[in-house]
């Protein structure tokens, strides 16, 4: 398992779009995902988990993986929460 902190700086957090973008690129891959903030995990490779979160521009949240691709995932993700502008 690997795990890095990100600090989100999309204006409109992991909201609506974003929120399912992240979803939809967590699904390419085999490992479990898993997104923390203020101690809760939730499924990354889920919209209603992801959104019940109520992630915004600013907040620290910390990306899990865990699996036979979870490097390959981690970058991905990690690299799309850093490009994400609105």
């Amino acid at each position: 398992m690997i795990e890095r902190k990100v600090i989100i700086n999309n204006p409109t957090g992991l909201h609506a779009r974003p929120a399912s973008l992240l979803v939809k690129e967590a699904n390419k891959f085999k490992s479990e995902i898993m997104i923390n903030k203020g101690g809760k995990d939730v499924n990354a490779k889920s919209i209603l988990s992801v959104l019940s979160l109520g992630v915004s521009n600013g907040d620290e949240i910390i990306i899990k993986a865990n699996g036979e691709d979870e490097k390959e995932a981690m970058d991905a993700i990690i690299n799309l929460i850093e490009t994400l502008v609105e």
